[in-house]
């Protein structure tokens, strides 16, 4: 093994770890150094090409690493998790993952699934990196932040939608994109309509808030998975749920700007949410078809979402 992955020592390692009051022990440091492992290939059987180790270990996978490459010696006994792997994991710094079809999604979405893995949160190793003063002050931040105990909430609420994610259909996708995707990126934004079950695509109820709200869709408008506004901004936002088709593209946002003009709102935003980064790469790569200036949210993904620019 090199002395460095990723830029970052044993002893960096140990150093932040003191920081956080966790001491030196030589197994936890070893385990972060494992998961900063982006040059070895993930030893899961049938990942996408160009996973490492760092994308998501096993405890198995961490206990060879640590006793074989690292240490030359035989694995180390699975049960030392509770030493390597718990005590970031309280912290926030160790993310839950699982390995569905060949992709990485958040949380252990199977009891004793084989597939159950960690990864190392993405502040957290860029505390790491960080050089001499700035990675202690991130670190205090980070740290002291009461927005951890938010940011591990919103981890679980996501590890439970993902339990779902492997049967789950468009109406679920949906779903998830106004409880999760638009409660955590859109705040101040009401829900107008959501068009994921059979039936009236508009509910009387809807009809109301839409009213209320000052907006009017006819047979030329584009008809959206999820139709958002802001009362303060008077803006709207569009969420468009692929799982087949039907990305945010072009043609849909000169519809929906039409109208948002026709209704004299401020203006409207987009967002096209997947399932997962395998789904999303499948679109793209066939059609390309998401248009410049919108978002787009990965399901499986969700501590962040994406602007495309041109």
């Amino acid at each position: 093994m090199p002395d460095a992955l990723q830029g970052v020592s044993r002893a960096k390692i140990a150093e932040v770890l003191t920081a956080l009051a966790l001491g030196t022990n030589a197994d936890l440091v070893d385990g972060v150094f494992a998961l900063l492992d982006d040059e070895t290939p993930s030893w899961f059987a049938k990942t996408r090409q160009g996973t490492r180790v760092a994308d998501g270990a096993t405890t198995a996978h961490l206990a060879c690493h640590i006793g074989i490459l690292q240490r030359g010696n035989g694995k180390l006994d699975r049960e030392g998790r509770d030493y390597w792997i718990k005590p970031l994991r309280e912290l926030g710094a160790i993310e839950a993952m699982t390995l569905v079809d060949g992709e990485m999604i958040a949380g252990h979405v199977k009891a004793k699934s084989p597939n159950s893995c960690y990864r190392l949160n993405a502040e957290f190793v860029a505390i790491l990196k960080a050089p001499e003063p700035e990675w202690r002050d991130m670190l205090a931040a980070w740290a002291g932040e009461d927005a951890a105990r938010g940011r591990r909430a919103f981890q679980a609420a996501m590890e439970e939608a993902s339990r779902k994610l492997v049967d789950s259909g468009h109406a679920d996708l949906i779903r998830a994109s106004v409880d999760h995707y638009a409660a955590r990126f859109l705040p101040g934004y009401e829900v107008l309509y959501i068009d994921d079950s059979d039936g009236d695509r508009v509910s009387p109820e809807e009809r109301e808030k839409m009213a209320a709200a000052g907006v009017t869709l006819t047979l030329e408008d584009a008809m959206p998975d999820a139709l958002l506004w802001h009362p303060e901004t008077d803006h709207l936002w569009v969420i468009e749920a692929v799982t087949s088709d039907g990305e945010v593209d072009f043609h849909k946002v000169a519809q929906m700007d039409r109208m948002a003009a026709r209704c004299g709102k401020s203006g409207v935003g987009f967002t096209t949410t997947y399932r997962t980064w395998r789904e999303a790469a499948a679109r793209q790569s066939a059609h390309g078809n998401v248009a410049v200036g919108t978002y787009i949210w990965i399901q499986s993904d969700p501590a962040k979402h994406l602007l495309v620019e041109g």
